[in-house]
């Protein structure tokens, strides 16, 4: 079964557009990873400034091979280097890009009902 894993960023108002951008501009980045499922991107439409990258993985294995490999720390370079475990900056490429967020979180699911389960 599926496991669901939530990049809970917080973003400036005023960084959100960039945030999409960074993200648009590495569409398909992962799609070829072996027992990636899918992914969104989840903007709020309140007064909320958390965004949502919501992935889907075959098995938590799948997930932690592509966490730990080089591609994950290359779309993942912060200014001033590390990862957070997710997209927290976007997917910037290098340290040339500045952060566009002030905090992240990862969340981990696995999936208990619905339609598509």
């Amino acid at each position: 079964m599926s496991i669901i894993k939530i990049n809970a960023i917080t973003v400036p108002a005023d960084s959100g557009d960039e945030l999409a951008h960074r993200f648009a501009a590495r569409a398909g980045a992962v799609d070829g990873v072996d027992g990636f499922e899918g992914f969104e991107l989840l903007k709020p439409t309140d007064e909320r400034t958390t965004w949502l990258v919501v992935t889907r993985w075959r098995d938590e294995e799948a997930f932690e091979a592509w966490r730990t490999s080089p591609e994950f720390g290359h779309g993942h370079r912060q200014a001033g280097g590390g990862t957070s475990g997710g997209e927290a900056h976007g997917g910037a490429h290098g340290s040339e890009q500045r952060p566009v967020s002030t905090h992240a979180e990862l969340w981990s699911y696995e999936v208990a009902g619905g339609t598509g389960a």
